[in-house]
């Protein structure tokens, strides 16, 4: 075979012949970039693509398991204005966005200290590094049980760190009250969720050169001004990542709900997802669960458009 051939072969330009066009070049390296990722988005639509569908199609119909024999008539828009209707669906959305926006915040100011602290050279920092993961690591269902074995008013180790400490809430049944539940909820998805953004926002940390914060130390920048006029503005792409993924976190919150409180007491911490639970599961009605999945989705996206708005990098 004649090396001419091979060349052909191999898409190469001939011994001889002219190199290849930059276009060229980029429209070959655009295609081999499409089929190297057609695989996962093939595999991402038939995973979450179909459950989307479906949910749509069961928003607009009326699908009740219960009624087996009963027609799954196409009924448009009345399960969303059912939803809009229902009494639960307002408070439970203030609910939800209440705890998105305080768990959020409290979590992201948490994850930065800590995130900064594991940024420094210390001995032992690998070690720490590696602790820090054990909480995000935990499984969700077992880190809610452990923090409704330990905010159990009768044998629950915060009851007696808080009277051994002699704090208020050291007798305090914890769960049983809505605001008491909520700061249960909180604290518990804070252990599990700091390290999660911390270990996003070291690696943001990581990436900023040292060069950057020795100038700054020679021009007489205070630690604050480093902070905030260097560290923060460098952060920014690793801050918007987190935000975005804990943000819908939250907004989408139901295992820790479930195990904990149960929506209770009453209904004071019932969440979006909890609702749509009880449509789905408990009362078989799959077109008013529709209705809730296709406004989550919606709410989702917007509150993810309004993060990278607000966050994406300033040119």
């Amino acid at each position: 075979m004649s090396t001419r051939s091979v060349a052909r072969r191999l898409r190469l330009p001939s011994l001889g012949g002219t190199a290849p066009t930059a276009g060229v070049a980029r429209t070959a390296d655009r295609r081999l970039g499409y089929a190297l990722v057609a695989p996962v988005v093939i595999l991402l639509l038939l995973v979450t693509g179909y459950p989307l569908v479906y949910n749509l199609w069961n928003s607009f119909h009326n699908v009740i398991l219960s009624n087996a024999g009963a027609p799954q008539n196409f009924v448009g828009l009345k399960n969303y204005q059912e939803l809009a209707s229902a009494a639960a669906f307002p408070a439970a959305l203030a609910r939800t966005l209440g705890f998105m926006v305080v768990s959020v915040v409290i979590e992201t100011i948490a994850a930065l200290g800590l995130a900064l602290m594991l940024h420094k050279a210390f001995h032992g920092r690998g070690a720490l590094r590696a602790a820090v993961l054990i909480p995000w690591a935990v499984p969700t269902v077992v880190s809610a049980l452990l923090w409704t074995t330990m905010f159990d008013s009768r044998s629950g180790f915060v009851d007696y760190v808080l009277g051994i400490l002699h704090l208020p809430g050291s007798q305090t049944t914890w769960l049983a009250g809505e605001w008491t539940a909520w700061t249960a909820v909180l604290v518990a998805d804070a252990w599990k969720n700091v390290p999660f953004i911390a270990i996003i926002l070291l690696a943001g940390l990581q990436l900023i050169p040292g060069d950057v914060y020795e100038a700054a130390k020679i021009d007489g920048a205070t630690a604050w001004q480093s902070f905030r006029r260097m560290t923060l503005p460098l952060l920014r792409p690793a801050l918007m990542v987190a935000l975005i993924f804990r943000t819908l976190q939250a907004f989408l919150v139901f295992d820790i709900i479930y195990i904990m409180t149960g929506g209770g007491p009453g209904t004071t911490t019932e969440t979006l997802s909890y609702l749509n639970w009880q449509a789905f599961l408990v009362d078989t009605n799959f077109g008013y669960g529709g209705a809730i999945s296709i406004s989550l989705v919606v709410f989702s996206l917007f509150i993810a458009g309004a993060i990278v708005l607000v966050m994406r990098p300033r040119t």
